[in-house]
């Protein structure tokens, strides 16, 4: 994932649209997990603190706390 200053650029359709396709992946690697057929188990921390990171920006924006690095730099 990208680092927190990037992901503060983004517009709240893109981080929604991140967010989703996190979830996709961490049903995967659940999955996998419960196969045993996981390469990486410590991708699920990492992915579980990026969904977070996400939902946290996505907040942030609906309570109008959050700027977009490209709107501010107009």
């Amino acid at each position: 994932m990208k680092s927190r200053e990037d992901l503060r650029g983004l517009t709240p359709e893109e981080l929604q649209g991140r967010l989703e396709s996190a979830y996709e992946e961490f049903e995967n690697l659940n999955l996998q997990k419960a196969t045993h057929q996981i390469s990486n188990p410590l991708r699920i921390r990492s992915l579980r603190r990026d969904i977070a990171r996400l939902k946290t920006l996505l907040h942030q924006h609906k309570l109008g706390i959050a700027v977009n690095v490209k709107e501010s730099e107009k």
